[in-house]
């Protein structure tokens, strides 16, 4: 199998199960209970906690376990708005938001706070210009995320938060797909969400980070876990797996900074699609994350491509596992104005640590042949 949907999920590592499987069978006490058992599986969560804060650079008292990326994304959305409504009812994001922040803009849209969508240009990269428009003194939250899930692009998160602080607006990024691939230390951010699963990290696991003085009202209420900001007994094993995947992904960032990581895959693999196989749209700018690759096959269909690969056990996406059970295209590629045809024949590879050139090379035979077929047979109608 040669699996490049890592933007979907990862294959957890196995330093990662090891652990979590130690710690379930040997420190399985609740971490609120006053005996040695529960002191034993709280101080593994202290531990992961140190660590994944030092990946970003804060205090270990303002990182607070969740269940990832989705549940952190709502917290925040529902928490600001509640929180400073004294302040305003104006909420900015942008038009490519993973459907974690589009759908509960709907929802907050549907409770009287008015909601603005910053475009982006045929790259994938933010409008600027309109965001330092639109942001004002109403503006009491800009939530943009830090790395595109369908076609890489990194957002300036520094830039982003000059303009919002300059208007007393709280800053949040989606940084579930930036985590281990770029620095996330600075950014200005009042608010980071993360999700263990896109790291190798175990599923059902996350983390948010909330800076000094930016208190909101826990989402989830109960017996007062997480310094009574996120109720309900901690996933011990899940948090021990991903202080380990943390440890794990800034080695990944190392070798990427040094050339010899996923962006070295990236980099091959496009050269040999450019190289092998015409009239295609490389939707990934030049300066994306090293980890996403989205590009369209021209009279193809991007669905019919995918199952073609996946027969010679190759597996790759269209765009987000979290919008693939929806009917439409993506509103990704629709708002960098690309054109249907061009979405249509969308594919999104994404690497990891466990991919290899060798697996490029059969990645490359296997989408020539394929698309060589289906453009003879007349796919696209």
């Amino acid at each position: 199998m040669i699996y490049l949907d890592n933007s979907s999920t990862t294959r957890q590592a196995d330093e990662v199960t090891q652990a979590m499987v130690r710690v379930a069978q040997e420190d399985y006490g609740n971490p609120s209970s006053l005996h040695q058992a529960g002191l034993n599986a709280e101080n593994h969560v202290t531990e992961a906690r140190a660590i994944f804060a030092e990946s970003l650079g804060v205090p270990a008292e303002q990182v607070y376990f969740n269940s990832g990326g989705t549940e952190g994304d709502n917290t925040v959305l529902y928490g600001v708005s509640n929180a400073r409504k004294h302040k305003g009812n104006k909420i900015v994001t942008s038009a490519i938001e993973h459907p974690a922040v589009l759908e509960g803009c709907k929802r907050l849209t549907q409770n009287g706070c008015d909601v603005t969508y910053i475009g982006v240009d045929d790259q994938g990269h933010l409008n600027m210009k309109q965001l330092e428009e639109e942001v004002d003194d109403n503006t009491i939250l800009v939530s943009i995320m830090a790395v595109n899930n369908e076609v890489g692009s990194i957002m300036p998160l520094n830039d982003i938060a000059y303009i919002a602080h300059k208007h007393d607006a709280l800053f949040h990024t989606d940084a579930v797909q930036a985590y281990g691939k770029m620095d996330l230390k600075n950014t200005g951010a009042d608010f980071i969400t993360v999700s263990a699963h896109k790291f190798h990290g175990p599923k059902g696991v996350g983390a948010i980070y909330m800076g000094a003085n930016n208190y909101m009202p826990p989402l989830i209420l109960g017996g007062g876990q997480e310094r009574g900001f996120r109720s309900g007994t901690e996933n011990v094993p899940g948090i021990v797996g991903m202080g380990v995947a943390c440890k794990l992904a800034e080695a990944e960032a190392e070798a990427t900074r040094a050339g010899v990581g996923i962006d070295k895959l990236k980099a091959y693999l496009e050269a040999g699609i450019r190289d092998r196989i015409a009239d295609i749209r490389v939707n990934s700018p030049e300066d994306s994350c090293p980890s996403i690759l989205n590009v369209s096959f021209l009279g193809c269909r991007g669905e019919v491509l995918l199952h073609a690969l996946e027969s010679d056990g190759i597996y790759v996406s269209t765009g987000s596992a979290c919008s693939s059970h929806k009917k439409g295209q993506s509103h990704v590629l629709s708002a960098m104005g690309l054109r249907h045809k061009e979405i249509e024949g969308a594919l999104r590879f994404s690497f990891s640590r466990y991919n290899t050139i060798d697996e490029m090379d059969q990645v490359l035979d296997s989408l020539e042949k394929s698309v060589k077929r289906f453009r003879r047979l007349g796919s696209f109608r």
